[in-house]
């Protein structure tokens, strides 16, 4: 089977949908759901896999301004797992935002309250959390990159827009 034509036929069929805009229809506006994350154990099995509910929203504000933001709940759907210590994510969220001095450039803020429960010193938490991230955000602009898309003149690289709509 060809994945990479698989693939490619449907970002173009996608594409085709976007441009399309008769008989289409706006049925929710809302972005907002549950996201239900799962980890590995890492450092050689020594910290357990962990999983997170979250009820997940991601909003645009004036003045180009979109923030995702992720708080855990009790959701039924998915409920504990012998598997997973489940942790708990406060009010936490990305804040991405145009640079004042350049908006071609975004500027993007990270707020993560997360607690891991288990049995980890908060010790060995402290110092894995930042090497974690830093890891995530260098992972993703490689990726982003790799994958750069030309932006649409009047619009701010990085900030896509997503409305569910139905025909």
């Amino acid at each position: 089977m060809d994945f990479k034509a698989i693939a490619q036929n449907s970002a173009e069929e996608v594409l085709a949908y976007n441009q399309d805009i008769s008989d289409w229809k706006v049925v929710k506006s809302s972005d907002t759901f549950i996201c239900h994350a799962m980890t590995q154990s890492f450092a050689m099995g020594s910290i357990s896999p962990r999983d997170f509910v979250d009820v997940v929203c991601i909003k645009h504000y004036e003045g180009n301004i979109d923030i995702i933001s992720t708080n855990s709940v009790d959701f039924p759907g998915y409920p504990p797992s012998p598997h997973y210590i489940r942790g708990y994510n406060h009010p936490s969220g990305y804040v991405c935002s145009p640079l004042k001095e350049n908006p071609a450039y975004s500027k993007l803020v990270i707020f993560v309250q997360t607690e891991m429960r288990g049995k980890l010193l908060p010790s060995i938490i402290e110092k894995s959390m930042p090497s974690n991230l830093v890891s995530f955000f260098l992972n993703a602009k490689d990726g982003i990159k790799a994958h750069k898309v030309p932006s649409i003149r009047g619009h701010h690289n990085g900030h896509p827009s997503v409305t569910p709509i139905s025909k």
